[in-house]
């Protein structure tokens, strides 16, 4: 029997912050964790997936049973090629394969929406980088950026060992433009975008990634009354303990 569509189809709103979290999730997996993606993938093992959650984790794993599943599914069996391509070109098919997923997802959810609002959904979709550019411009065996970013941009946050935090918005290098290309390749841990002096940036005292304030919902005001920040992972994992 086809599965039926749901008579309240989400909000253009709504199916982009699935799509944004599931996105989140997948650049994680193959920007940040991928020692742990790589050995999962074992091509000995049956068909596997790589999903993105939109509570911006990633899982790897068997497809669903259901037949027709309750949503489009990953690319399947990406663990099979693992051994037989270069590491870097196979996330990067992996990422390719994630980008054309992602896409299906969404609109998927939003199949009932009217022709402008489709446009504006692909619009918001249209502005972040895919994954395979996430990829792609990142060395893929780089677990996670430990630099100190905070000395190099006007409004980054630098903690000390006491974890508070210190502005440096006052105080700039004189190398500050041979500083910013030499961040370049960090990405936010939210959204995948690059590293940029003209943004706001704070770092997560626990797992030592980067984020855009703007990405975490945190202000440069904001970031002066935390003692030590745990980014959105880090406090969930610590709640589910």
């Amino acid at each position: 029997m086809n599965q039926e569509m749901p008579s309240n189809p989400k909000s253009v709103e709504d199916i982009f912050r699935d799509y944004s979290g599931r996105r989140a999730g997948i650049v994680r997996a193959l920007c940040y964790d991928v020692h742990e993606v790589y050995e999962l993938c074992d091509p000995e093992k049956e068909n596997l997936c790589l999903y993105g959650h939109p509570n911006d984790m990633w899982e790897v794993t068997l497809p669903a049973e259901e037949v027709p599943p309750e949503l489009p599914e990953p690319a399947l069996g990406i663990n099979f090629a693992r051994d037989g391509m270069d590491r870097k070109d196979w996330l990067s098919l992996v990422a390719v394969h994630s980008d054309s997923w992602l896409l299906s997802v969404a609109f998927y959810l939003g199949a009932r929406l009217n022709r402008n609002d489709r446009k504006r959904l692909f619009g918001m979709i249209n502005e972040l980088p895919t994954v395979y550019e996430v990829v792609t411009r990142k060395t893929p065996m780089k677990d996670k950026p430990v630099m100190d970013i905070g000395s190099k941009s006007k409004v980054s946050t630098k903690r000390s060992s006491d974890g508070q935090v210190k502005s440096n918005s006052k105080h700039v290098d004189e190398g500050y433009g041979e500083d910013e290309d030499e961040h370049s390749d960090t990405l936010c841990g939210t959204c995948g975008g690059s590293y940029s002096a003209e943004e706001f940036w704070i770092g997560c005292d626990i797992c030592e990634r980067w984020f855009h304030g703007k990405c975490v919902k945190i202000t440069p005001a904001k970031a002066e009354s935390i003692k030590q920040y745990k980014c959105p992972n880090c406090s969930m994992k610590k709640s589910r303990q």
